[in-house]
């Protein structure tokens, strides 16, 4: 009863990798021991943000965070306001306020802040491109009012998301790197794992292949000093709601 829920720790990992691979500009630590990040993901059914923390401390030029806390935006997910996108900024205010406590006044310029939209946002793309694009931007309208620094606003492609799955699994089992027992970051040696993600619609199954066997869609990722070609294999009409509906009409058969 006290483990939490496979889909929080995917998104959780998810918006933490999403801040390592934004490009931001090395900040020096000239205000205390930790720097900040904020990652708003705005998924189908809602939106959360996730403050993230790290040191001046990296593994191979690659940074080294952990969530610190996150604030559930109230209301459906963004998606749901492409008819009244002046509504949007509104329900991200609350959130934006709380981050604003959470977080040193003196580091709130210096901490970036992204927002990466996913599966509704990309259907809305392209039914209703201009409805996704306003709504787009009357998102970054309201991030910018906010004190922190915008790195942008954006819909994520489906090869991305999947490839920051992989790396938050890999990242929260490990594969990446480890402590020895000095406390020191040191290359784990492990074996990189492949995710199966089901969702609704479609199942994705992702992993790492080689280089010689990388195909142009795959996604490349320099992390912890190490080159990783990742790609995503896209079983569609494999998702939850196919497999209830064919279950559906098996039992009525």
């Amino acid at each position: 009863r006290e483990l939490l829920p496979p889909w929080l720790v995917i998104i959780a990992g998810l918006t933490g990798i999403v801040l390592l691979c934004v490009s931001t500009k090395d900040v020096p630590n000239v205000f205390g021991v930790f720097q900040y990040g904020i990652v708003l993901d705005a998924g189908p059914s809602r939106t959360i943000l996730f403050i993230y923390q790290w040191t001046t401390t990296k593994a191979n030029k690659t940074g080294v965070i952990r969530e610190c806390s996150s604030c559930p935006v109230q209301g459906p997910g963004v998606s749901s306001y492409s008819d009244s996108p002046e509504k949007v900024g509104k329900i991200l205010e609350p959130c934006l306020n709380w981050a604003q406590k959470e977080i040193p006044a003196e580091q709130h310029s210096q901490t970036p802040l992204y927002l990466g939209a996913t599966a509704s946002m990309r259907q809305l793309n392209l039914t209703h491109p201009i409805l996704s694009d306003g709504l787009l931007a009357a998102l970054t309208v309201a991030l910018k009012a906010s004190p922190f620094d915008l790195q942008g606003a954006q819909i994520l492609p489906s090869p991305d998301e999947e490839a920051f799955n992989w790396v938050a699994v890999n990242y929260v089992l490990e594969k990446f790197f480890k402590y020895d027992w000095r406390g020191q970051l040191v290359p784990s040696g492990k074996g990189m794992a492949g995710i199966l993600s089901v969702g609704g619609t479609s199942t994705q199954l992702t992993s790492k292949v080689e280089e010689n066997q990388a195909p142009k869609e795959g996604v490349r990722l320099q992390l912890y000093g190490q080159t990783h070609n990742v790609y995503t294999h896209h079983c569609p009409c494999l998702g939850t709601d196919q497999l209830r509906s064919r279950l559906l009409s098996m039992l009525i058969q």
